[in-house]
């Protein structure tokens, strides 16, 4: 049998311009992914550790970045684990590569004669490690856009020497009008005429997998999401290649979590809300610094509910990671009979529940859009001939 565990995506340094003061956090936080990323690799004692593209999320890192990397690839050196990394679209192999600049087999004390770290390059394409009876193999092109599908001459060659024949691709399975503009892209019909036992793949954020021909291949998605909607990533695989006395080899991935960012999204009936301080209160006891929050406030608004969903996120924002407050819910239309039509309040009202109907029987966003906008000018309307004041 053949352990392997697969990750791509790391992303480490990310600038995170869009999290502000938080974006130190967040890096530490994909730091910690990768550390136990490494952990999981020695308590699972696996064989090798596939890291699938943009390990680094720029070729513009600091020295002690890259030696803080290579310190956690010298313990799974210690454990004599194997590590194959490819270059990404974000450390791509261009003449800035990190990987030119910086010798990181040598910093995580792998020697030039053994197999314990391996970069794969446009000269060093393939790694065959004796210890596993396997090849590890992939394309590497010197630029960020490939100028073909590195697919296009890979293929397990007729005698090879190893049991087990892994290749590694940064880049997309080509879906019609979805990936034409993207760096990197294959197909699955590419892949399935690789003969490969096994396709680790980086680029995408989510985790999934599939078969193409004889061969599996995943993405392994990014151990601690890049950015807070990424509610598929947070995982690594534990991939298990394993071959029956008569031949039949089988290919087994489960899925492992490395990343401390939760997802959980909550809808809350705007009925059941007395005030916004309850609101504040209810959704507060659900505080946790690793949870991305997304709430949605739907159903039917009580005309003297006053709440303001901007204001609801800036009070909650310090006791989550991120939090979004949406605000779906629909204001009331008049119930009870209607005041006579000889007055303002009856003219009023008729005239814009007529528009709301005529709006809501429309299909378009755009008439849908404006007949909530004029429910909620109806449910103002009502208020303030009410006597009631209002802040708008």
């Amino acid at each position: 049998m053949l352990r392997l565990l697969h990750t791509a995506d790391v992303h480490l340094g990310a600038r995170h311009d869009d999290l502000g003061e938080a974006a130190a956090a967040q890096r530490e936080r994909q730091f910690a992914a990768f550390k136990a990323t490494v952990d999981l690799a020695i308590a699972e004692k696996v064989d090798i550790l596939l890291i699938a593209g943009d390990l680094f999320d720029s070729n513009t890192q600091p020295r002690r970045s890259v030696e803080r990397v290579a310190g956690e690839l010298k313990r799974l050196v210690g454990a004599k684990i194997r590590t194959v990394i490819i270059p990404g679209t974000h450390d791509c192999y261009d003449r800035a590569s990190i990987y030119r600049a910086y010798d990181l087999k040598a910093l995580a004390g792998s020697g030039q004669d053994d197999d314990l770290v391996t970069v794969l390059t446009p000269t060093v394409p393939s790694v065959h490690i004796t210890s596993c009876e396997a090849v590890v193999q992939a394309t590497i092109f010197a630029t960020k856009r490939a100028p073909h599908s590195p697919l296009r001459d890979l293929h397990v060659a007729e005698g090879s020497p190893a049991g087990w024949n892994i290749g590694m691709v940064h880049g997309s399975i080509s879906i019609p009008d979805r990936t034409d503009r993207d760096e990197v892209v294959v197909t699955k019909e590419e892949i399935a005429a690789t003969g490969l036992d096994y396709l680790a793949l980086g680029h995408w954020h989510s985790a999934q997998q599939g078969r193409a021909g004889t061969t599996t291949y995943a993405y392994s998605g990014a151990p601690e999401p890049v950015a807070v909607n990424q509610d598929g990533a947070g995982r690594v695989l534990l991939v298990e290649l394993e071959q029956a006395a008569a031949g039949t080899k089988t290919v087994r991935i489960s899925e492992r979590t490395v990343g401390k960012t939760r997802f959980d999204k909550l809808d809350v009936d705007v009925a059941t809300i007395a005030s916004q301080a309850d609101l504040l209160t209810a959704l507060s006891a659900r505080a946790d610094p690793d949870l991305v929050f997304d709430v949605r406030l739907t159903g039917v608004r009580p005309d003297e509910l006053d709440f303001d969903a901007t204001e609801i996120e800036d009070q909650l924002k310090g006791s989550f990671l991120r939090v979004r407050v949406r605000d779906v819910a629909m204001a009331a239309l008049t119930d009870g009979a209607l005041p006579s039509p000889d007055t303002i309040a009856g003219a009023f009202i008729r005239n814009v529940e007529a528009r709301v109907a005529e709006l809501e029987a429309g299909s378009s966003e755009a008439s849908i859009a404006e007949a909530a906008e004029l429910r909620d000018v109806l449910r103002l309307g009502r208020l303030l001939l009410a006597g009631h004041e209002v802040t708008l």
